[in-house]
């Protein structure tokens, strides 16, 4: 299934219904009054969150959707019924955008969330609702009101725990594949994967976590060039980053040098970003020459204060100790969160 991540589309709530003027017509009533009824309320447009959705695609060809209009009014007191509500399913991680100011309306991400977005016109009175003692023909009925419409844009943010980062070739589509089911495609040349990947790893007896494989980051991604600019927002709601590098001297490339380009990215993109918890894994360790580098690295990084796992995202060695402390790492957040989130409902 082709991975569409932006959208833009037009909602209509639906208009409320016109009440009715009418006047009673029956055999053997002489003094007939009136009987106008109420309209319908328009249907509103409803967004929600289904963990079933993986993708934006559907709004590729679909762009324009509208709510049912309520009924109009009827005579012999009869109201018009109300239209049905619009109900419109969106991934979860889905940021729904005004298109004209930018503003964020909201951010779904739980399953089942829901949000309003416009609300269906109300329906107009009919004549009879006007009647009184001393007006007792009201030959008048209220207008249906118009049902509210929005232009949208919607912007799909993968919900994971953990993102993988790094160079292009680096092997993080590899190191998705075997700690997770996930299946992205791998080959020996740069930008292979070209969508993001989601996968589950299992941790510990019961727990698990969530992993995402982000496209590779090339110098310049957060100026739009490779891959980087269009999947750069699908790390922000991750908690902490597997930085892969590539260790092997096919690559012709200083490992270094490409941890510092990549973190460069991130902080250009969003300064919160380069901040965030990174665990390095130094990649093709398997390769004679890049395991000779592994001693000089691990010296680097420890001097950063950053943890390091040399593995071999081929082979699996040094997997199981990146999975385990990588999924204390995420129990540890997602504790201190729902500590932080107890404080603020005291």
């Amino acid at each position: 299934m082709k991975f569409i991540d932006e959208a833009k589309i037009y909602v209509k709530a639906g208009d409320g219904g016109r009440g009715c003027v009418s006047f009673r017509r029956e055999k053997y009533v002489p003094k007939g009054g009136p009987d106008g009824g109420n309209a319908g309320k328009g249907g509103d447009v409803v967004f929600i969150a289904d963990n079933r959705l993986t993708s934006l695609l559907d709004f590729q060809y679909k762009r324009e959707f509208s709510a049912e209009r309520g009924e109009h009014g009827m005579g012999s007191l009869c109201s018009g019924k109300n239209g049905e509500d619009l109900v419109i399913k969106l991934p979860i991680g889905t940021l729904i955008k005004d298109q004209e100011t930018g503003e964020v309306l909201s951010d779904l991400t739980r399953d089942g969330e829901t949000f309003l977005c416009c609300k269906g016109g109300r329906g107009g009175k009919g004549n009879a609702h006007f009647a009184t003692s001393t007006h007792q023909t009201p030959r008048f009925a209220q207008p249906g009101e118009p049902g509210t419409e929005r232009s949208l844009k919607l912007e799909l943010k993968l919900l994971a725990d953990v993102g993988i980062i790094g160079f292009p070739n680096a092997g993080k589509s590899t190191l998705i594949s075997h700690i997770s089911a996930a299946k992205p495609k791998v080959a020996d040349y740069p930008f292979t994967t070209l969508v993001p990947h989601l996968g589950i790893v299992k941790y510990g007896d019961f727990g698990g976590f969530v992993v995402a494989d982000i496209p590779g980051l090339i110098e310049g991604a957060h100026e739009g060039k490779g891959l980087g600019i269009k999947f750069l927002k699908h790390i922000e709601r991750t908690r902490l980053f597997i930085h892969v590098l590539d260790l092997s001297p096919f690559t012709e490339r200083d490992p270094k040098e490409d941890f510092k380009v990549v973190n460069n990215e991130l902080r250009s993109f969003n300064p919160e970003l380069a901040a965030r918890e990174q665990v390095v894994a130094l990649n093709k360790v398997d390769v004679t020459e890049a395991n000779e580098l592994v001693p000089e690295m691990l010296k680097f990084f420890e001097g950063l204060g950053i943890k390091v796992f040399p593995i071999s995202a081929a082979t699996g060695k040094g997997l199981k100790d990146l999975v385990n402390h990588v999924g204390k790492e995420v129990e540890r957040f997602k504790t201190e969160e729902k500590a932080g989130l107890k404080q603020e409902t005291k």
